[in-house]
């Protein structure tokens, strides 16, 4: 980074069912081509911005975080206006939530310590309308107890390759740590609670479309433990759609600037 530049922090919130996923793309308008023209607008030139995740069509996020180095020259707005100057340029299923200045050494993908994703499933015989974008429907039963027994399982150090989606590339290291894999009802509403170190690609959603099946009948929660062991995708149960998964938040240790990476937390993503 030049010394005559400032780095900004943002936390952007989006409602990724109109895009083709966060990043830019040919096949379609991805979210950050339309944040990065509006920083173009506002700071009068090209800026890469750098994110934390990368997220797949569909999907949405509360607490996408990425950094953006502007020449200090063409700062001319007080970083607390950042927000509502972009926002401006921006459609309304884009926000920046939060602008802030940070050191030259921060990085949103590399210093990143984790990541929390939130997934919701409708489950009612009849969908709820409001919902049709950001929740799955599951009209069948769902044996509650069951899902959270196998959910248990999944917590902890993993190789996480029967769970994530298959590239066209090798991905080396699919061992991943999870430190939470909650599911709680409130009516009809069930929301689903993933906290990890990182994530492989497409990786909560298929660990969601196996409890979902698990919660049916189609698995027990003990075969969920030879999943994780046949590291092989076709071990594993199906994949749940886009619109129910949410990048909630994306965590950094304190005194970050001044981190390496940490393993794990760069490849992958939804």
């Amino acid at each position: 980074m030049s010394p005559d530049a400032i780095k900004l922090k943002l936390t952007i919130a989006f409602d990724g069912t109109n895009y083709a996923g966060w990043q830019v793309q040919d096949s379609g308008t991805g979210i950050q081509e339309l944040v990065e023209k509006g920083i173009a607008e506002l700071f009068q030139g090209e800026h890469r911005l750098h994110s934390s995740s990368r997220t797949d069509a569909g999907v949405h996020a509360r607490g996408m975080v990425a950094h953006v180095e502007i020449p200090r020259e063409r700062f001319r707005i007080p970083v607390r206006k950042v927000c509502l100057a972009l926002n401006a340029r921006l459609p309304e299923d884009i926000r920046v939530v939060e602008a802030r200045k940070v050191p030259a050494s921060f990085h949103a993908r590399f210093l990143a310590s984790g990541k929390e994703y939130r997934y919701a499933v409708w489950n009612h015989f009849a969908m709820d309308p409001l919902l049709r974008h950001q929740a799955w429907h599951v009209p069948q039963p769902l044996d509650l107890a069951r899902m959270r027994a196998a959910a248990r399982v999944i917590v902890g150090r993993h190789d996480f390759r029967s769970f994530a989606a298959t590239h066209n590339y090798f991905i080396a290291d699919t061992v991943r740590r999870l430190h939470r894999v909650d599911i709680r009802r409130s009516g009809s509403l069930l929301s689903f609670r993933i906290e990890g170190d990182g994530f492989l690609y497409k990786m909560c959603r298929g660990i969601v479309g196996t409890l979902v099946q698990v919660g049916r009948g189609r698995f027990s929660p003990e075969e969920v433990r030879g999943m994780l062991a046949a590291k092989d995708r076709r071990a594993a149960g199906m994949s749940a759609p886009a619109c129910g998964l949410v990048l909630w938040r994306v965590m950094y240790r304190r005194g970050t600037s001044r981190q390496a990476a940490p393993a794990g937390t760069g490849e992958g993503d939804e």
